[in-house]
C-alpha cells in the first residue's frame, strides 16, 4: 500500500487558534482556508512510499531528531505568496531561524543517502543544497490559506484587501512528526504516524 508522507513540525493548540482567527479577518477574499488542525510546517515532502519503505524513513527520521535541540519559532508576518509573483496563498512568515535551517537540511541529507525516500522535487532542491555550508538560516512560511485563482482575478486589483500583517507568536519545537496526507473531497486529512523528540 502507497502512503503519501511529508515530515513537518506541528502547532500547539494555541498557536492554531491564533492563526485561523485571523483567517476570518478578510470574509470578501476568495480563499480555501486551512483548516486548524492541518496548520504545519513541512521539513521535507517524500512523496508516496510503501509499507516497506516506511519503517527506514521513520528510523532515519527518529535519528536526525534526537541529534539537534530543542528551540523556538517566532512568526512575524501575514501576506500574500509567493512574493513578486502573482498571489497564489496567504501566507504565515516566521524569523530566519539557524536552527530550523539546520534540522532541515540534515533530514534531507540524511534521506538523501536514502534516494527512493525523497520525491523528485525534494531529490532536486537538497543536491542543490548540498555544497551550502552549516548554519543556513531559514525562513519557515505556513500556508494560511490558498487562494482561488479565477475568483480573485475578478476583483479589480484595487479593491483587493491589502494583506500585510505584522504579528508576534512564539513557541517551542520539541518534537518533529512524521505525516501521511489522505486527500479527501473536503480536503487533505492528515495523520501523526510518528513524533519523533528533539534532545532536551
Amino acid at each position: 500500500m502507497q502512503h503519501r508522507i511529508f515530515i513537518a513540525i506541528n502547532f500547539p493548540d494555541e498557536i492554531k487558534r491564533e492563526l485561523s482567527d485571523f483567517q476570518s479577518k478578510w470574509p470578501e477574499l476568495p480563499v480555501r482556508w486551512t483548516k486548524p488542525e492541518n496548520l504545519h510546517i513541512t521539513l521535507v515532502f517524500l512523496g508516496y512510499l510503501s509499507d516497506e519503505e516506511l519503517p527506514e524513513v521513520l528510523k532515519i527520521t527518529k535519528e536526525v531528531a534526537s541529534k539537534h535541540k530543542q528551540f523556538s519559532i517566532n512568526l512575524n508576518k501575514i501576506f500574500y505568496g509567493p512574493p513578486k509573483k502573482p498571489p497564489r496563498m496567504v501566507w504565515v512568515e516566521g524569523e530566519k531561524n539557524i536552527e530550523l535551517g539546520n534540522l532541515q537540511k540534515d533530514l534531507e541529507k540524511s534521506l538523501l543517502s536514502s534516494e527512493d525516500f525523497l520525491s523528485a522535487e525534494a531529490l532536486a532542491k537538497a543536491e542543490a543544497k548540498e555544497d551550502v555550508s552549516e548554519n543556513r538560516p531559514y525562513s519557515p512560511h505556513i500556508t494560511l490559506g490558498r487562494i482561488k485563482t479565477w475568483e480573485f482575478r475578478q476583483i479589480e486589483p484595487e479593491e483587493r484587501p491589502e494583506i500585510n500583517e505584522d504579528i508576534s507568536l512564539s513557541f517551542e519545537v520539541n518534537s518533529i512528526e512524521v505525516m501521511k496526507s489522505e486527500l479527501k473531497r473536503g480536503g487533505p486529512e492528515y495523520t501523526i504516524l510518528e513524533r519523533c523528540s528533539l534532545s532536551s
